[in-house]
């Protein structure tokens, strides 16, 4: 019967073991474990896990609806060895007393007897505090721990209850071993248990399926599509359970489920039906109105999503819904975002219940974002909102033009641009069109634009400098591409009396402007022979930390000094910038590409040098693979060089020449592009024969350029004129000014001349000079133009140790093994990834195309590099190609 408190009842009766608080009889299913689907797919990586529930007072299995959480514990719970206490807590009327009787009816179902002396709850809305500590008494002295799981836990809503339910997880000490499953976190004291280690925790982001295991439930519902469809479809579900599942049975009944999987749209499926009824119809009319405000977005804060309700209720509505688990992820620092999914359905929602209304919540969306600093997101909503002055304008004065160009954001930049209509006539909006056409390097549609934003900008008008430093830039950059040095010199001069006019902050806040200004000035005075002054100008860029908003003017400029060395010969120092300029794209792995591309037409040049041609070809050909974004005289011409020179190498003359005369539009003529013409010119009338017509040719170039005056002196004395070739030797000076692929050849030259006076001491003393001077450089190919007089003397000690083992074949016995021995077979994966690498491919590219991690691939580099007894890319191809391996 009742106490006079009327909470406990320890005789007959209505409230009967079998009989709630209400005399209602207590309902099975809410103390059956859940059965499991046939396709069901038990993940160890979570039952391991869950394994150490057994050994915690308190287990919390914490995910959003059709986590997979439910399943989870029931498929852990039927293969334990000992019975478990389930209760579903959704059926339970939320009182106190009625909670505890369900609770203690859920013991006795799986098994676990609870004494009459404990008693039983008589009141539904209340429990006596001394019956759960009979309760918690009796638990403590069990042998072994009693397991309750609480399913559906985030039902609980009496505050009371969990006060209770920790009272007695307290008491009952080593008795007790409790699992909560729920959508919510539960109001229990959870530092402390995680403080002490008394906890275990699993959460939505564990219980995301991965690739591999949602290509195995794809499997066991009889769909085989492999880890790479399975990787698209867990990165758009985010590995939620429910979603996986319902997706692969839609797939099932389409005529092409791999085809359905990569283009099904959300709002027309089940997933809609399960999320709109699960998630969005539970929330308040408040709360389902801010979430589809909120779903233009990609990401919110309150203030935000507050911009767009025109209320100041989201702050708790958004924690709420995170702590709810209801598919609003917390990304830190306030901001939030929806899972794709969700987003997805609620859009396509938002547009049947409010037609239109999503422009206006982009465009208020726009303007918070830009006020706030957001440029880049700014951009993505100005443009959704067809708001072409607001979105251009903040883009020009927020002077964030050079993003354009950074291949940061560049091809998304120029993907919304390409959206604008002919309506949007502004000066910032020809600019911004100005700005995208000329990053593609067309000038016949960029510089009209130019110029029409320079006309119509009033000089009085807000952001007015911003502007006009953009049109600067612009103005170098088409002076770049055109071969105008004088134009971009007056343009950059302008830009820096414009940097004193424009706020300090925002040239701080866009470092890659001035990286960009010079540059394309760096480019255009190396196109007009102005080698220091283009260093100065290259080297401020490349030796600047700007960190990724600068790294693409910091490969190009690395790339032009790398040019501008290999044209004053030191192809070791020339070959150095370039790789790093590489090294600078493969960190960015930007796809497509966004520089010139000038480093890899370095490193052809480098390789034919060496005679390593078979590298050469490879290198022009990934270069005619991923044409670059710009395509300026100084590019062309580097590729005209780095072509006919390795035709010519070939012993194709004819093609070597056509090759090395480009059509190259420029407005002046470049004085080393001309050279370097003349001088594959000259080497093929050599080749066949004609060395007038070679010196000739070579007597038109300025003397200035070293590398001309030596080959010039070359054609002169296989004309018979050795006087006036040694006369031009002298003149040239080339020791001084100019490295070893100049200054080498010119050694071979006074060499043969000694040689054919029948000075035999000087012209070896000549060669060993080369020699020592070409090893360092490993250049050969000087050594196999010099002609047949040099043969016997190579043959000659010391001259034929100086080249045993790379000029010659065979090392000297003085000479270490150029190259440790493979020191353990490379396996399969590891040959697929230099292969690759062999095609100059990115880090990234390898990844993608095998199907691994980018880590992976890192991985199986360091193994390559670790077996070839390597450091370098080019060390790995080089080994692998004379140990066959490729």
């Amino acid at each position: 019967m009742t106490d006079v408190s009327g909470t406990e009842d320890k005789g007959a009766g209505p409230t009967s073991p079998c009989a709630d608080p209400l005399g209602d009889p207590f309902l099975p299913a809410s103390f059956a474990v859940p059965a499991r689907p046939a396709t069901f797919l038990r993940r160890d990586r979570l039952v391991r896990h869950l394994d150490q529930a057994l050994l915690t007072p308190l287990t919390v299995v914490n995910g959003a609806a059709g986590a997979g959480k439910t399943l989870l514990v029931a498929d852990w719970a039927a293969g334990l060895d000992r019975p478990v206490a389930w209760l579903t807590t959704d059926a339970v009327d939320q009182g106190p007393g009625m909670f505890w009787a369900y609770l203690m009816q859920a013991l006795r179902a799986s098994g676990t007897p609870v004494p009459a002396s404990v008693g039983r709850p008589s009141d539904a809305n209340r429990v006596d505090h001394t019956l759960l500590a009979r309760l918690a008494a009796d638990l403590s002295t069990r042998d072994l721990p009693v397991i309750v799981v609480l399913d559906e836990y985030d039902r609980v809503s009496a505050p009371e209850i969990a006060d209770q339910l920790e009272f007695v997880l307290h008491q009952a000490g080593a008795g007790l071993r409790l699992i909560l499953v729920t959508r919510t976190e539960p109001l229990l004291p959870l530092h402390r248990y995680r403080a002490v280690g008394a906890m275990t925790e699993i959460r939505g982001a564990e219980l995301a399926f991965t690739p591999d295991e949602a290509a195995t439930l794809m499997a066991r519902h009889g769909l085989r599509l492999g880890v790479t469809a399975a990787r698209a479809l867990v990165e758009r579900t985010r590995g939620w359970a429910a979603g996986l599942r319902l997706c692969v049975l839609a797939a099932l009944d389409s005529p092409n489920p791999e085809l359905y999987l990569k283009e099904f749209e959300a709002d027309h499926s089940t997933v809609a039906d399960f999320l709109l009824a699960e998630v969005l119809k539970r929330q308040s009319a408040q709360t389902q109105d801010l979430l589809l405000r909120v779903s233009v977005l990609e990401r919110f804060c309150p203030d935000l999503a507050n911009a767009l309700t025109g209320r100041a209720d989201a702050e708790p509505l958004l924690a709420g819904l995170h702590r709810e688990n209801a598919f609003v992820e917390h990304l830190g620092h306030s901001w939030y975002r929806l899972h794709p999914l969700f987003g997805e359905i609620l859009r396509a929602h938002l547009r049947v219940r409010a037609p239109g209304l999503e422009p206006e919540l982009h465009r208020r969306a726009a303007r918070w974002l830009r006020h706030s600093g957001f440029l880049s997101e700014m951009l993505a909503h100005g443009t959704a909102a067809g708001d072409w002055e607001f979105t251009a304008g903040a883009l020009v004065e927020d002077l964030a033009i050079g993003q354009l160009f950074t291949g940061l954001r560049s091809t998304d930049l120029a993907e919304l641009i390409s959206r604008m209509g002919p309506e949007a006539e502004s000066p910032a909006t020809s600019l911004v069109r100005a700005a995208r056409e000329l990053s593609r390097s067309d000038l016949d549609r960029g510089l009209p634009h130019l110029h029409h934003a320079e006309e119509s900008l009033a000089a009085d008008s807000p952001g007015a400098a911003a502007a006009q430093l953009s049109c600067a830039l612009l103005e170098v950059l088409a002076a770049r591409l055109t071969g105008s040095p004088g134009r971009a010199e007056q343009a950059a001069e302008s830009a820096r009396h414009l940097c004193k006019e424009v706020p300090a902050h925002l040239l701080d806040k866009h470092p890659e402007l001035n990286a960009l200004m010079q540059t394309h000035l760096g480019s255009a005075r190396l196109w007009a022979g102005h080698f220091e002054d283009a260093r100065a100008a290259l080297s401020t860029v490349a030796g600047a930390t700007g960190g990724a908003a600068t790294a693409l003017p910091r490969e190009e400029s690395l790339g032009h000094l790398a040019l501008i060395d290999y044209l004053n010969g030191w192809p070791g120092r020339a070959e150095r910038k370039a790789l790093a300029a590489m090294r600078e794209t493969e960190r960015l792995s930007r796809d497509p590409p966004s520089g010139s591309g000038i480093d890899r037409m370095v490193l052809a040049a480098v390789a034919v040098d060496r005679n390593e041609l078979a590298q050469a070809q490879s290198l022009l050909d990934a270069a005619a693979d991923s044409p670059p974004a710009l395509r300026d005289p100084v590019t062309e011409a580097g590729r005209a060089i780095a072509t006919a020179r390795l035709l010519l190498a070939r012993g194709h003359t004819q093609a070597a020449l056509e090759a090395a005369e480009p059509a190259v539009p420029a407005d002046v003529v470049s004085p080393w592009a001309e050279g370097q013409t003349a001088l594959v010119a000259s080497a093929v009338h050599l080749a066949e024969g004609r060395p007038e017509v070679a010196a000739r040719i070579l007597r038109a170039v300025p003397d200035s350029q070293p590398a001309c005056a030596v080959e010039a002196a070359r054609a002169e004395f296989a004309a018979g004129r050795p006087d006036v070739a040694m006369d031009l030797l002298d003149g040239a000076h080339p020791e001084g000014r100019v490295g070893p692929a100049v200054t080498v050849r010119a050694a071979l030259l006074r060499a043969q001349a000694a040689d054919v006076a029948g000075d035999s001491a000087t012209a070896r003393r000549l060669v060993g000079q080369a020699l020592i001077e070409a090893r360092r450089e490993q250049l050969r190919r000087p050594f196999l133009e010099a002609g047949p007089w040099l043969r016997p003397l190579l043959s000659t000690e010391p001259l034929r140790g100086l080249g045993a083992g790379w000029l010659t074949p065979g090392p000297s016995p003085a000479q270490a093994q150029p190259w440790a021995p493979v020191v353990e077979e490379l396996s399969g994966r590891e040959r697929d990834v230099l292969r690759r690498l062999a095609q100059m491919m990115s880090t990234e590219d390898i990844a993608a195309d095998l199907y691994v991690s980018v880590n992976t691939v890192k991985t199986h580099l360091k193994s390559v590099y670790r077996k070839l007894a390597v450091n370098r890319r080019n060390d790995a191809v080089r080994r692998a190609r004379e140990l066959r391996l490729l």
